[in-house]
């Protein structure tokens, strides 16, 4: 069990599509293994593949208060959205401590394989929805901000580099 590094808004990374998953093999299964880990060390409640610097259509989901519902996509496609939408405030594991507001379906279907290979539909509301179009976006290549309009956009990144250069002068200082 690995703890995976987590790529960071504006990493460029963040914005590379991701492949379809060709087999659930053991290495995707171990990916799946860190990949909860991660998450769930970050408290998070959903991480993309693309978050790990991984460019595969896997996303790993937990939004239980215990912690104790974890659900694999692999290869998810969207099959169905309802034309009700919801606006609510997202954050994301790469773009810390920023929260927006983001305007997506309430409602979605999606086809997935699941961490056995099998596939499978989930009909999902609520925050469940949510996360699954959050994470869905990265396998394509787009974080949550880009929602957002480009002087927010450009604020928020403004703000997580000078974050970064604090963190990095913390480091050297430390050693």
């Amino acid at each position: 069990m690995a703890q995976l590094s987590i790529l960071r808004y504006p990493d460029a990374r963040l914005h590379k599509v991701a492949k379809p998953v060709q087999a659930v093999d053991a290495r995707i299964k171990a990916l799946i293994t860190d990949m909860f880990d991660t998450m769930y060390d970050a408290s998070g409640i959903g991480l993309a593949a693309t978050q790990v610097d991984v460019h595969e259509r896997l996303i790993v989901i937990d939004v239980s208060e215990e912690r104790n519902e974890p659900m694999v996509l692999i290869n998810p496609e969207v099959i169905w959205a309802s034309e009700e939408r919801l606006r609510g405030d997202e954050g994301c594991l790469s773009v810390p401590g920023i929260y927006d507001g983001v305007e997506r379906p309430a409602r979605v279907k999606v086809r997935a394989l699941d961490g056995e290979g099998r596939s499978r539909e989930i009909e999902a509301e609520g925050l469940l929805a949510v996360c699954i179009q959050h994470e869905m976006d990265h396998l394509m290549g787009k974080v949550f901000v880009q929602y957002l309009s480009p002087l927010k956009q450009n604020r928020i990144k403004t703000k997580l580099l000078k974050q970064e250069k604090q963190e990095r002068r913390e480091q050297l200082e430390s050693t």
